[in-house]
């Protein structure tokens, strides 16, 4: 019995042979070729092995070529034979793996030589090209496919259907703030026809539980300090252990261990100082923002984690860490701006100017959303 114990007259008959009652469990199948128009999702937080389980595709798929032209034909729709594997990367993301060869599908444990079979595009107009020119091949695999514009989800649903092309998508769906990572996330969910999940294990030093969510953290003088709710959403290059305090790091967490401050914050103070800034004042939002960058202990950030994080049965002492990380003026203006569009670019602009904050960290965070502002 697959997922449990033998029972009945099988459980019975296997006892009278001396055989104990154990649980089977099913191992991973080879990938299936055949079956056109499938749009699979493939989630769990970083570190999971959602690229590495592509690589089992494209390995896969290399066994299966060698098979007779039988098969061929049941794996062929319109021209595309899905086992003729496509790989495709942002060309956002081209600092990932910079110590693999350039047609590397790379992963944590090692990588795979793709040739011709592997390409970085900006957005689901240059996927739909990508397909156009490579019309031979029947399975696409979109690695971190939540980065991309909404517009992908009905693309590659479009293909899908008239050409029977089946399209994978390992990708993160919840961001770290344990929420759904944006709208073309939702899209995804919404257009797939499977869904896969894998986890790994909790990376905080004393749990060996399963997790399901991505945490971010910095490092500032070797002390772990959590993102805070209001931390950037996109910060593009996270593979990498980062030393910098202003770089986060990430790990997998699970629901015990992973810790996001701020999020009381967010919605009693933060976001209420930024409706009170598109109506016109920003002086209270421009008092709080000095204090977050000049002595954070008069802030009101300060007083929501103390009494949401300290002054309770079991304390969180490193959630006050979050205090430690910089910049945390710069992160709490940007939310407003870039994902609530509380604060306009004016705004925006003078805030900086007359707090004096730190504008390449802030440049560089609005490249990452997509939001191309000079602050100079």
């Amino acid at each position: 019995m697959i997922g449990g114990s033998p029972s009945g007259e099988t459980g019975e008959f296997l006892k009278s042979l001396g055989i104990p009652s154990i649980r089977i469990h099913g191992s991973r199948n080879h990938f299936d070729f055949i079956h056109r128009e499938r749009r699979i999702l493939v989630i769990g937080p970083m570190g999971s092995g959602k690229t590495e389980f592509s690589a089992g595709i494209w390995r896969d798929a290399k066994v299966a070529q060698r098979k007779s032209e039988h098969i061929a034909a049941a794996t062929t729709t319109d021209g595309a034979d899905r086992r003729r594997v496509f790989f495709v990367r942002s060309s956002l993301d081209g600092d990932r793996f910079p110590d693999y060869p350039a047609d590397a599908l790379a992963y944590r444990g090692g990588y795979e030589r793709c040739g011709d079979g592997i390409a970085r595009i900006r957005d689901s107009f240059d996927l739909e090209k990508l397909i156009e020119d490579n019309r031979e091949h029947g399975t696409w695999i979109v690695d971190e496919a939540s980065f991309y514009d909404e517009r992908l989800a009905y693309v590659s649903a479009r293909e899908s259907q008239r050409r029977g092309l089946m399209f994978v998508y390992p990708t993160l769906v919840l961001n770290f703030r344990r929420e759904i990572f944006n709208s073309t996330a939702r899209l995804l969910l919404e257009n797939s026809s499977d869904v896969i999940t894998l986890t790994a294990y909790c990376e905080h030093h004393d749990c060996l539980s399963n997790s399901l969510f991505t945490y971010r953290y910095y490092l500032v003088d070797q002390r772990e300090c959590p993102a805070l709710y209001f931390d950037p959403l996109i910060v593009i290059g996270g593979d990498r252990d980062k030393r910098d305090p202003r770089e986060p790091n990430y790990c997998t967490r699970c629901d015990h261990h992973h810790w996001l401050p701020g999020k009381e914050y967010t919605y009693f103070h933060l976001k209420p100082l930024g409706e009170l800034a598109a109506r016109g004042d920003t002086a209270p939002l421009g008092k709080e923002l000095k204090q977050l960058k000049d002595d954070p202990a008069k802030s009101s950030l300060h007083s929501s984690l103390r009494e949401h994080h300290m002054d309770r049965k079991l304390p969180q002492p490193v959630c006050m860490n979050a205090l430690l990380a910089p910049c945390l003026a710069e992160k709490a203006l940007l939310y407003l701006f870039v994902e609530q569009n509380l604060v306009s670019q004016d705004q925006l602009l003078r805030l900086t100017r007359e707090l004096n904050l730190e504008r390449e960290y802030m440049e560089s965070r609005l490249r990452d959303n997509r939001r191309l502002v000079s602050l100079i």
